[in-house]
């Protein structure tokens, strides 16, 4: 592993803070949703954003995908000069880059198909919608933006132009349902989830460091379509050479393979398994689908230790040692919180913890913990300092990491509460704001039955110290969005919705505008 790969997790950041890009879901490969180096943002002047621009692209929605979560890289040297980009991938196969500071679109490149997806039980579903469905991941060391096409293929597409540099190298089952794209030390990590296009569920990797000799891993969880890993963070990674990921219901019995219902860790580059957290009551869990894999785990530091996290259907957090994931029993957590939401223990419904969550380190050296909760809080949640908002929908909860008085062992003290979220989708960290979208999507029903009543996305932005809103962009974002994320670069908030609109939100002194 290179220098900032193998220090603590604030050193970490500061390497990645020598650019202000944000490269990949959730900003990092631990997926912080934490971006350091951003300094135009501040709670000052938070107040003050509004929609700069507002781009529809030319990409037709399919179920409940249209757009991937932006990434975007700085000073990158286009024929016009230096500038900020943006790269969404479209679910029809299209990834489009746009200018930052205008949202015109820059290029845009299509990937085409010479084979058709097959007829698996889920095939063409909103669970396995034949398209781009993992967020792209920047390159800077060689200025590519690698992508898996709707064909499996894995491209890297120059951030300038579009052109390929990369592949196409076959990667992953075609038309397989991939999460979001990571890439360290010169290897891309993805993960499969659904049965989708008959791939399996596990962890996936490709070294790209030689274009002419790729080597391919995959780690496997099941040997049908259950386990999934669809935390739509995807493989989260940690500085300590770990890959981590939470998988979805279905038979668990290691003597066959399948490893159902967990939180798992993988070593890297390899990606052999060693370790696992089964819950006590995984049984239970299967059997009301009240999985593992809504949410994906989160990777943190704390005095000086490594720490991994997890929420999900349920309603409960766990913290675990990094580098002994569920113990030597495999069902030991270092802290398990109180319920905080989902009382009724349904599934499918969008109670519980989804998406993710964001870690942050203040000025003082205090770790923080933001949780997106659906639903409204559980009667046995904890008693937080302020409270803020209708919580009967959704939640963001903020939490204080501190020590055990007996144990010294991480656990988590209620900071704040700020409730009025239609669903809250992941929140992200910058500069002591936390901005998170309420995503107004109807989260039950038959498929066809979740594009009604569905209401138009909210863009938030609190005070990370105390939940006060700072920000809320009203009725500027004019549509829902499902499973998808934020970027925040160089004083600039951006966004996606279903009918494939990119949304940039600062305080600049550019004119609202709508981009051609």
């Amino acid at each position: 592993m290179n220098t900032c790969a193998r220090v603590t997790l604030t050193v970490l950041l500061l390497c990645a803070g020598a650019r202000a890009d944000w490269p990949t879901y959730g900003h990092d490969a631990q997926r912080s949703g934490w971006a350091p180096e951003e300094t135009k943002i501040s709670v000052a002047n938070a107040p003050n954003m509004r929609l700069l621009w507002k781009a529809k692209l030319e990409n037709e929605f399919y179920r409940l995908s249209a757009l991937t979560a932006p990434v975007v890289a700085t000073k990158v040297p286009t024929l016009g000069g230096s500038r900020t980009v943006v790269y969404v991938g479209g679910i029809k196969g299209i990834v489009f880059a746009l200018e930052a500071e205008t949202g015109k679109v820059l290029w845009t490149h299509t990937f085409r198909s010479s084979i058709l997806p097959g007829k698996g039980r889920y095939q063409g579903t909103f669970l396995c919608p034949n398209g781009i469905t993992a967020t792209p991941v920047i390159d800077r060391k060689t200025n590519v933006l690698y992508v898996i096409a709707p064909n499996g293929a894995l491209y890297g597409l120059d951030l300038a132009t579009g052109s390929v540099r990369y592949g196409p190298v076959h990667f992953v089952a075609a038309y397989s349902k991939n999460w979001s794209l990571s890439l360290v030390d010169g290897v891309v990590y993805t993960t499969l989830a659904q049965g989708c296009g008959d791939g399996i569920s596990g962890f996936y990797s490709i070294d790209v460091n030689d274009p002419q000799r790729p080597v391919i891993r995959e780690l496997l969880l099941s040997r049908t379509d259950t386990a999934g890993l669809w935390g739509r963070g995807g493989p989260i990674i940690g500085n300590n050479g770990h890959i981590y990921g939470a998988a979805a219901d279905g038979v668990f019995n290691p003597s066959i393979g399948d490893y159902s219902l967990t939180v798992l860790s993988a070593t890297l580059p390899d990606l052999r398994m060693d370790g696992y957290f089964l819950p006590h009551n995984w049984n239970y869990l299967n059997k009301l689908d009240l999985d593992l894999g809504s949410a994906s785990p989160a990777f943190f530091g704390w005095n000086n230790h490594n720490y991994v996290i997890h929420g999900a259907k349920e309603g409960f957090l766990y913290i675990f040692d990094a580098e002994h994931l569920g113990g030597a029993d495999h069902q030991t957590a270092l802290y398990k919180s109180p319920r905080l939401g989902n009382d009724d223990q349904k599934c499918c419904v969008g109670n519980g913890v989804y998406g993710g969550m964001a870690t942050w380190r203040d000025e003082d050296g205090q770790t923080w913990l933001y949780v997106p909760v659906g639903g409204p809080p559980s009667k046995d949640a904890p008693t937080f300092s302020s409270t803020n908002g209708d919580n009967k929908r959704g939640n963001i909860m903020a939490f204080k990491v501190v020590a055990n008085e007996k144990t010294q062992n991480p656990k988590l003290e209620p900071g704040w509460m700020t409730g009025g979220f239609d669903l809250p989708d992941p929140p992200v960290v910058a500069n002591g704001v936390v901005f998170a979208l309420s995503t107004g999507e109807n989260p039950s029903g038959p498929e066809d039955k979740r594009l009604l009543n569905t209401r138009p996305a909210v863009l938030r932005a609190m005070d990370a110290k105390t939940g006060k809103e700072l920000f809320n962009s009203g009725d500027a974002i004019k549509s829902w969005v499902h499973f998808s994320g934020l970027a925040v670069t160089d004083g600039m908030v951006f966004a996606v919705d279903h009918d494939s609109n990119v949304y940039c939100f600062g305080s600049g002194s550019e004119k609202t505008q709508t981009a051609p």
